[in-house]
């Protein structure tokens, strides 16, 4: 997965990551390959030191970090003694002393690391420290997304491209189409959610379920997607949790849904969305 396109939770993360911890300075990058991270984003700089500067694992604070893959901290990056010191020049020019680093993992395999820093010598407190963590996690989290939009897209290219589907491969075409469209909500990127939900629509027109008489019904995307979850049989509970919503703002969507479509069962809900061409 190309750099340039990860780097967009790395900056929503470093943002988010500067306004609630106060630290003057955070950056961090993504891994190339097994054992070096380029950093590429950062927030509070004030010189281009660090832009670029390739991290090996093992060396330096970051390296460290990558290297044990836990997170690593110094007081006094110059004058630490626990780490090696082929990056003092950058440090030194962006004047950075006491620094946070902790690795981005991801299924057990580190993708990346994130910084964040001080212009004074200080112990960083608990609470700094836990936030540094916690961005961290949000890059994880959306790295792992990402990745799985990946995985199922390829899958529903492929379904989408096979002509002659068997009857009883339909159940993956819609259940790929079910979390396809769970997930796009949680895509930060607006090419590759785009990319997603036209996807989502191939495979929703993909099994010519769409009669010639039927009604034009344009549904919300959330609609859609609740009748997606009712189609596989899940309860209004069930949905939610797979939506991230709550139970009673999945029942307000059925409902509106039901209504669109002129349906009074659930089950009336997800025939008549199928022959909209609304699911697959």
């Amino acid at each position: 997965m190309p750099e340039a396109v990860e780097a967009v939770e790395m900056q929503a993360a470093l943002l988010r990551l500067r306004r609630t911890s106060g630290l003057p300075v955070v950056f961090g990058g993504l891994l190339s390959d097994a054992r070096h991270a380029r950093i590429a984003e950062l927030n509070g700089a004030q010189t281009t030191a660090l832009r670029g500067l390739v991290v090996s694992a093992g060396s330096g604070l970051g390296g460290k970090s990558i290297a044990l893959s836990r997170p690593c901290a110094v007081t006094d990056y110059a004058s630490s003694r626990h780490i090696s010191h082929e990056y003092d020049a950058a440090v030194a020019a962006e004047g950075l002393r006491s620094v946070v680093a902790v690795p981005v993992v991801v299924r057990r395999t580190v993708r990346g690391v994130l910084y964040g820093a001080l212009r004074t010598p200080v112990t960083l407190g608990g609470r700094t420290f836990d936030a540094v963590v916690a961005a961290a996690r949000d890059v994880e989290q959306s790295l792992a997304v990402r990745d799985e939009v990946r995985r199922l897209l390829a899958a529903g290219r492929e379904q989408v491209s096979e002509p002659g589907t068997a009857p009883g491969a339909w159940e993956d075409v819609r259940e790929a189409h079910r979390e396809l469209r769970a997930l796009a909500p949680k895509v930060l990127d607006p090419a590759l959610r785009a990319e997603l939900l036209d996807v989502c629509g191939r495979l929703a027109s993909a099994s010519g379920a769409r009669t010639p008489t039927a009604r034009e019904v344009r549904l919300a995307p959330r609609e859609v997607d609740v009748v997606a979850c009712v189609a596989a049989g899940a309860t209004n509970a069930a949905a939610a949790e797979r939506l991230g919503l709550r139970p009673e703002t999945v029942k307000g969507y059925l409902r509106s849904a039901m209504r669109k479509l002129g349906a009074h069962t659930r089950l009336e809900a997800v025939v008549a969305a199928r022959r909209a061409g609304l699911l697959p």
